[in-house]
């Protein structure tokens, strides 16, 4: 009896169908971030990065990959020290795995591209203030599995450079004239017969602040995003 009984619960025991790699829910860990959650436009943060390395693209552009290696990277290793770090002394633990990986970014820029480096060295080194990664680490990555938290920092990372190269695109071209150091304004004023003088408002934060602003103003114009007071 006792094993007919056994034979009938496995029967009817249903194995659970495991998530697919690129479920409608993990492709919302990396679309959200990109617009409705975006860390700069809606939720406000990394602001004073934004401001400070968007004067070119090319600094940017090593900004940007810096904070989505970071913010990945912390992502994971934390969420797989999840169930193992002390509720006390997380933000400890994740600063210092935070600093690690800052730290391993800035070496790799010095050793492989010097004059960037020199650039935008200082600011890698802030990355470890970034409120986005912190925000990820303590809203996703401590309760959340590994791929999962891995996915998560990839769209936090990806909608943070969109905004700040899109910034950087506007300065570097009013600003400066050129993009990515090709000169562009002067030929095309050549080319019209033209002088086309350079915004030197641009090249200072407050222009920074400005296209921020703007890009806020475009992106909920179309999303319909309204702040929840």
């Amino acid at each position: 009896m006792a094993t007919e009984t056994a034979t009938s619960m496995e029967a009817t025991v249903v194995k659970k169908k495991s998530e697919d790699l690129f479920s409608k829910r993990r492709r919302r860990l990396v679309a959200d971030p990109l617009d409705d959650s975006n860390p700069i436009t809606v939720q406000v943060l990394g602001i004073c990065s934004a401001l400070a390395v968007t004067a070119k693209i090319a600094p940017t552009l090593v900004m940007a990959t810096a904070v989505m290696i970071v913010v990945i990277g912390s992502n994971v290793i934390v969420s797989l020290l999840r169930n193992v770090i002390p509720g006390r002394i997380r933000i400890i633990v994740q600063l210092g795995i935070v600093a690690m990986l800052v730290i391993l970014v800035d070496q790799v820029l010095r050793a492989y591209f010097y004059d960037l480096a020199k650039i935008v060295g200082v600011y890698v080194g802030l990355i470890i203030t970034n409120c986005i990664i912190m925000g990820r680490l303590e809203a996703f990555a401590m309760g959340n599995k590994p791929y999962d938290s891995a996915l998560d920092g990839f769209g936090s990372g990806l909608g943070y450079a969109w905004v700040i190269l899109v910034v950087a695109f506007f300065r570097e071209l009013f600003g400066s004239g050129t993009l990515l150091d090709i000169p562009i304004v002067a030929p095309l004023g050549e080319a019209l017969g033209i002088t086309i003088p350079n915004n030197g408002l641009m090249t200072n934060p407050v222009g920074a602040f400005i296209i921020i602003g703007i890009i806020i103003w475009v992106q909920r114009y179309f999303n319909g995003y309204v702040e929840d007071h």
